[in-house]
């Protein structure tokens, strides 16, 4: 890297700046196809390869303190992008290994034992609660078709998993978990404060109520962070977003319908 600095910087030429001399061509750093910073290139650095660079800068503001708390928000923001590596930059391929089919099945094998110790703890923590096997088996069949339209939708749009994004389906399959409860609760009277004889449909809206406020404020919260930290929450906030949606608009509205028909059916038995 600090070799093909030296190479395009070579042939740059030298302009005058506030009496200090810089190269004729910036640095343009560019995060999710956005200019991000604009960086100037000092005289010294012209055809050296050198790995020890210093950023320097300036902040702006009405008076003394607000610039100096400007010039600090600017590098720890640069900071932040730099250290986690978000900038896109070419790679040059040094070696290439291969991974064993055998390791890659293993990791499969983990994944599921995982996912279904977890389904079942889920399930198991449930069943304590309403004691009712028939109530489980809808909510891990809603869990697992969550995750799967979500897991669909993000291959739809090309969009790569990394941690951050498995962190924001962990969320979404929590909230989509506590939002199956709510509905249950209403539909089986159980809430508190909820008046005896209430219809169907009521009980119903009353729930989705609860949902909707509850998915408002999660949306209303993952907006700031889409655009904190030069956008490195971007990708937690969207796969946030998208997956309380699907669960909003698409698995509860079947989950509900569900678990009022097998409901009415206990309660007319």
């Amino acid at each position: 890297a600090a070799q093909r600095q030296a190479e395009y910087t070579k042939n740059l030429g030298v302009i005058i700046e506030n009496g200090e001399p810089f190269l004729t061509e910036n640095i343009d750093l560019y995060l999710d196809d956005a200019l991000f910073d604009s960086l100037r290139i000092g005289e010294s650095l012209k055809g050296r390869a050198t790995t020890d660079i210093s950023i320097s800068g300036s902040g702006v503001g009405l008076t003394q303190q607000e610039a100096l708390v400007d010039a600090q928000e600017n590098m720890k923001r640069l900071q932040t992008v730099l250290i986690t590596g978000s900038l896109p930059v070419k790679l040059h391929i040094e070696k290439t290994d291969n991974i064993s089919p055998t390791l890659g099945n293993e990791f499969i094998r983990n994944t599921l034992i995982v996912g279904f110790i977890s389904m079942v703890l889920v399930i198991g923590v449930i069943m304590l609660r309403y004691r009712r096997f028939i109530v489980s088996i809808p909510v891990a069949i809603t869990l697992m078709s969550e995750v799967i339209i979500l897991l669909g939708a993000a291959a739809l749009i090309g969009w790569n998993i990394d941690l951050i994004a498995i962190a924001a389906i962990i969320i979404a399959i929590g909230t989509g978990v506590d939002s199956q409860l709510v509905i249950i609760d209403e539909l089986s009277g159980k809430h508190p404060g909820q008046s005896i004889g209430v219809g169907w449909r009521e009980k119903i809206k009353n729930a989705f109520f609860i949902v909707m406020a509850s998915y408002f404020t999660l949306v209303v919260a993952m907006i700031p962070l889409m655009f904190a930290g030069a956008g490195l929450l971007k990708g937690f906030a969207i796969t946030t977003i998208l997956g309380v949606s699907i669960g909003v608009f698409i698995t509860r509205p079947a989950f509900a319908v569900i678990a009022e028909h097998l409901l009415k059916n206990r309660d007319e038995q």
